[in-house]
């Protein structure tokens, strides 16, 4: 309804409306509102989760490399030291006689897998003592499943007793070795899988096959780990092994795991995984006289 008024200079009439937002366009408006707010927060929603599975996936990557490089770090050693000596006497070391045990979903190696100390004074060839810088060193030696050393990474021998900072050793030494020669300790370690209360885990064991076996988890949420062995030709070589002394590769197929399953991933549980491959060359397999 248009109302006139007019000027009071004037006879010319004002027009003017009385008309205002209507109940319904309220309602439209307030539809439509709710619905531009709904598909934002939708957006919103599925950007969340998109982050938060690229999130899992990218862990589960960066878990997967860390796990495969430490393991590449220690399998390439093995053999490491000479070690003829020591896997010779008897019980090995630690109950193993060869350098790589090989297994399709566990390894062992053997190998002076970390540097302890050096020496101290000269070491002279055909004696059996040799002196580390303090005792806190030389302790490292002390107990049967920590008495095998590696000296220059050129020979072996096994700790027979220590006083303070002295080691006297089973055998005599072959050659001389000077002051602040590095000294190794010789380990033998198992990798593998094992169940951690419902989690699988790349499992890492110090001192295997002993009694005081030291397993510590390298990685969680691997689930699974396959090896294969090659000779110097590349030629696959079947399980089991009669003679490890010819491996000079092992391929190693990690299989990792998200930490947590998506209800929305169409793949059976849920987890998203990946797998990863890599090849290790054998350093000191074939090399030590």
């Amino acid at each position: 309804m248009i109302r006139r008024r007019f000027s009071q200079y004037s006879n010319t009439p004002i027009l003017q409306s009385s008309k205002g937002v209507t109940l319904i366009e309220l309602l439209i408006a307030l539809v439509i509102s709710a619905i531009i707010v709904a598909a934002l927060y939708r957006a919103f929603v599925s950007h969340q989760k998109n982050y938060a599975v690229q999130e899992r996936v990218a862990d589960m990557q960066q878990n997967v490399r860390v796990a495969i490089s430490r393991m590449m770090r220690e399998i390439r050693m093995a053999g490491f030291g000479n070690l003829g000596d020591v896997l010779s006497s008897p019980g090995g070391v630690n109950g193993y006689t060869d350098v790589i045990t090989p297994n399709l979903t566990t390894v062992t190696i053997v190998g002076g897998l970390r540097q302890i100390s050096t020496l101290k004074v000269d070491a002279i060839a055909n004696q059996k003592n040799i002196t580390l810088p303090n005792a806190t060193d030389a302790s490292e030696f002390d107990g049967a499943i920590h008495h095998f050393i590696c000296i220059e990474g050129i020979e072996s021998n096994t700790v027979q007793s220590r006083v303070g900072a002295v080691l006297t050793l089973a055998n005599p030494l072959k050659a001389n070795h000077p002051a602040g020669t590095a000294v190794f300790k010789i380990h033998a370690i198992t990798y593998g899988i094992r169940d951690d209360h419902g989690t699988p885990v790349l499992f890492r064991d110090l001192y295997s096959n002993t009694a005081s076996s030291k397993r510590e988890t390298v990685a969680e949420n691997i689930e699974n780990v396959q090896f294969q062995y090659f000779d110097a030709n590349g030629n696959l070589l079947e399980l089991p092994i009669a003679d490890s002394g010819i491996i000079r590769m092992i391929q190693v197929s990690l299989t990792a795991r998200t930490n947590m399953p998506d209800p929305e991933f169409k793949g059976g549980d849920g987890f998203r995984r990946r797998t990863i491959t890599s090849n290790i060359q054998i350093r000191n397999m074939g090399v030590n006289p």
